[in-house]
């Protein structure tokens, strides 16, 4: 199963930088290491993060959703805990997220492409309305 996911921060604070980016992208190499998820593309934004997800159809999408979740913000809380301070003691993601499943053949390589995107506004753009040409 393939899954476009997005998580955004608490409170949609700014808090993601490059320093940041690399740390997601480390833990989650991690995760994929120890879990039956494959990170297919890593995403983000300043108060937010896409991932494309590969998993086995055994993993619900809440199973997977909350272990990158919980596992990304007790690593990255250990390593930065001054981050913790900054998010007012709260957790690192927001309680909710958002969950599409991506077909093989039809729009893998254009979810990819956004996801990669994210945090570069004028190819954003550019793909962003590639995106909606997949629903039109």
């Amino acid at each position: 199963m393939l899954y476009h996911l997005v998580f955004s921060t608490k409170y949609r604070r700014v808090v993601i930088d490059n320093n940041l980016d690399k740390l997601l992208k480390d833990i989650c190499l991690e995760i994929q290491n120890r879990y039956e998820i494959h990170f297919v593309e890593i995403g983000t934004d300043k108060d937010h993060v896409h991932f494309l997800v590969q998993s086995v159809p055994m993993n619900s999408v809440i199973s997977i959703v909350t272990k990158i979740k919980s596992i990304t913000a007790r690593e990255i809380f250990r390593i930065k805990p001054e981050l913790k301070k900054e998010m007012w003691g709260a957790s690192l993601w927001t309680s909710g997220y958002f969950a599409m499943t991506v077909g093989k053949h039809g729009n893998e390589s254009q979810i990819a492409k956004y996801v990669n995107s994210q945090g570069r506004k004028n190819e954003y753009e550019r793909i962003y309305r590639d995106q909606l040409k997949l629903f039109m």
